[in-house]
């Protein structure tokens, strides 16, 4: 069990997520530094989630009750995963020691699942030629589970690494992504649920000197879905490009929560994400919470979230965050914008005889298919591309 700052009860000044002003008796604040966050991977060091918190307050967590703190089947799982040259999938005991090595769960979900797991996942991946590794679980079904993947990417190699769920799930899982010295690793994570599934998933990597992760998530499918990256960029010349596509339909609740450490000199980040929302009830949330520490010199980083609004009665929160402790970097910045259809884009495809209903179509699948592209693998890109047309195809696209 590891703990990296003490939980306490509620009857004390301070308590998991906030902290009383000096002179304010029993006044509580929340905590305003990212890194401050308590964490810990023992569900029990953390108070009960009520919905308050800053991890949670966008989330329905009276509908994740038995994920957040109940009983979770931690056993193996099925899955499949065709035999790869210079990638290794083994499950492996607790006392592995590379579990713990990416991170530290920061919300009890997370914790739960770091507690119920029996063992790990782990895939190994050497040699430095490309390869492509793709993993598929679609076989989970409806009991609460909790599980634990390890991805291990050996200095300088190179992989692409496909993550892929489908079918029935009501899931909390820890994934940790260790990226070696000069290692060029791309981790996709692929979320094409079916509508009743339950997925909360936390993405813990640690990249090391000179290496490059490409993270990209996808989520397509699921009632309620939260995949959150945290990165932690430790090593000189270690860089992260963060990428997310995602679409809400009716009643479809999306989240993710985005975080970079700049821990490191000359350090690199990237963030984009673009999500798309149609239908009475869909919600997507994204936070992105940048923090360039002291020790962050030379920093390079950028971070956005764009959403296009399809109908009436979504949401799309988006929270961009930066905190910046050093002045001697090479630039940072963020931006956020959820908006409609861009007039001009429709009024140029009609003039050309394109009918309304598919310029709509078209415009919609220009603005998410950026992101695809940018995934490095042309058959999940196609079958991305075809499961955004079945969406927008099934919908009824506003003007």
């Amino acid at each position: 069990m590891t703990t990296t700052s003490p939980a306490t009860s509620s009857t004390e000044t301070e308590q998991h997520g906030f902290k009383a002003h000096s002179d304010g008796g029993d006044a509580f604040v929340p905590v305003q530094t990212r890194s401050e966050r308590f964490a810990s991977t023992d569900v029990a060091a953390f108070p009960a989630v009520t919905g308050r918190e800053p991890a949670w307050k966008y989330t329905p967590v009276a509908q994740l009750a038995d994920l957040i703190d109940g009983e979770l089947d931690g056993s193996e799982y099925p899955f499949e995963a065709p035999a790869v040259d210079g990638v290794a999938v083994a499950w492996v005991g607790r006392d592995d020691k590379r579990i713990g090595t990416a991170g530290t769960p920061e919300n009890k979900a997370a914790a739960n699942a770091w507690t119920a797991f029996e063992k790990a996942l782990v895939i190994s991946v050497t040699g430095e030629e490309e390869k492509t590794f793709r993993l598929h679980r679609s076989a989970l079904g409806n009991a609460s589970r909790a599980a634990h993947t390890v991805i291990e990417a050996a200095p300088h190699s190179r992989a692409l690494v496909i993550l892929e769920n489908a079918g029935q799930a009501a899931l909390t899982e820890n994934i940790e992504i260790i990226v070696g010295d000069g290692a060029q690793l791309t981790v996709v994570s692929v979320q094409e649920w079916a509508e009743d599934a339950r997925h909360l998933a936390e993405h813990l990597a640690e990249i090391g000197r000179d290496a490059k992760l490409k993270h990209v998530a996808v989520t397509l499918g699921g009632k309620i879905v939260r995949v959150n990256p945290s990165t932690h960029l430790g090593s000189q010349g270690a860089d992260i490009e963060s990428l997310g596509v995602y679409f809400a339909d009716a009643h479809q609740h999306l989240e993710q929560h985005v975080y970079v450490d700049h821990d490191a000199e000359n350090t690199r980040s990237r963030v984009s994400y673009k999500g798309a929302l149609q239908g009475e009830g869909a919600h997507t949330v994204w936070i992105g919470d940048v923090l360039i520490r002291q020790t962050g010199t030379a920093t390079d980083s950028y971070e956005e979230n764009r959403n296009l609004v399809l109908s009436e009665g979504t949401r799309a929160d988006s929270v961009p965050n930066l905190e910046i402790e050093t002045g001697d970097i090479a630039g940072a910045g963020h931006a956020s914008a959820t908006g409609r259809f861009d007039d001009e884009q429709l009024f140029y495809l009609m003039a050309r005889g394109i009918a309304e209903a598919d310029a709509r179509r078209l415009v919609v699948h220009g603005f998410l298919v950026e992101i695809i592209q940018r995934i490095g693998d042309a058959e999940l890109g196609e079958r991305i591309e075809a499961a955004i047309e079945r969406e927008l195809a099934a919908g009824d696209l506003q003007s």
